[in-house]
């Protein structure tokens, strides 16, 4: 049986959601870990980290904040629309 073609649009984006999630949380613990290295004067990489800041993590942050605020939208008209009124 096929899947109607919002609930594959739905599934896509859940994924790339999921990733992106990942992304985040990799960059996270990889500052964490730069900024521990720093205070030891060891060279972990925070710089790199700095330099990828705008193109990368920043629009991995929009990303994931706009698919967590779209989503709750979608849930909230999804419930509202198909309430029963009775």
């Amino acid at each position: 049986m096929k899947t109607p073609i919002t609930q594959r649009i739905s599934s896509l984006i859940s994924w790339v959601l999921v990733a992106d999630l990942g992304l985040v949380l990799l960059s996270l613990g990889w500052f964490v870990v730069a900024v521990l290295g720093r205070s030891m004067n060891l060279d972990l990489g925070l710089d790199l980290w700095y330099s990828l800041w705008n193109p990368l993590i920043l629009p991995a942050l929009s990303v994931l904040m706009a698919g967590a605020i779209a989503s709750g939208i979608v849930g909230w008209v999804g419930r509202r629309f198909n309430t029963d009124p009775s």
